[in-house]
């Protein structure tokens, strides 16, 4: 069902899901049009650079929530293990206990991948090095905090793929359980 659309800010979250449930190729004019109640004009008069531009978009509005709500967080706790558990629930909820797809993860897997490069390094890399300021934080040596957090990233973006393909987000639920505990062992 389109919805109405006043502001190029009410479009940036329509756009995700769009990129989310039909990939970038998928999501055609057509279908931008007809989710967001946008004709072409309109869709080119908020993104002039096309349907790039609104993936890049999007992109950054992906990076401004995992820095202001998991990056920041991590690399500025005063508590660390608490800033991890909040890390997880954050996670957890922003990938709606695994019913969500991480649309950078899907476009790192795409033939997208070379298009938005630095987007994309940049959230992985982002998450890695702030999950591991606070292990570090936490007590542990810099190659064990690079390590778990580095495996803590692949643990929750498998979980992600693994309980879409199975449609049963309890993976995902069980994973980040697993992934939580082991962070603050």
């Amino acid at each position: 069902m389109a919805r109405t659309v006043a502001e190029r800010s009410d479009v940036i979250p329509v756009l995700a899901e769009i990129f989310r449930e039909n990939g970038f190729e998928g999501a055609s004019l057509a279908i931008i049009g007809e989710k967001t109640g946008l004709g072409k004009g309109s869709l080119y008069h908020f993104f002039p650079g096309g349907k790039e531009q609104m993936a890049a978009v999007v992109l950054n509005e992906i990076d401004t929530w995992f820095e202001d709500h998991i990056y920041s967080p991590l690399r500025e706790a005063d508590d660390p293990r608490e800033a991890i558990s909040a890390m997880c629930r954050a996670v957890d909820d922003y990938f709606r206990s695994g019913r969500r797809i991480c649309l950078v993860g899907a476009f790192a897997l795409d033939s997208v991948r070379d298009r938005f490069t630095a987007q994309i390094r940049g959230y992985f890399v982002g998450w890695r090095i702030a999950l591991a300021a606070a292990l570090e934080k936490a007590g542990h040596e810099t190659a064990k905090a690079t390590d778990l957090a580095e495996e803590a990233v692949i643990s929750i973006q498998g979980a992600l793929v693994l309980a879409r393909a199975l449609n049963d987000p309890s993976v995902f639920e069980r994973a980040m359980s697993k992934a939580e505990k082991r962070l603050l062992e």
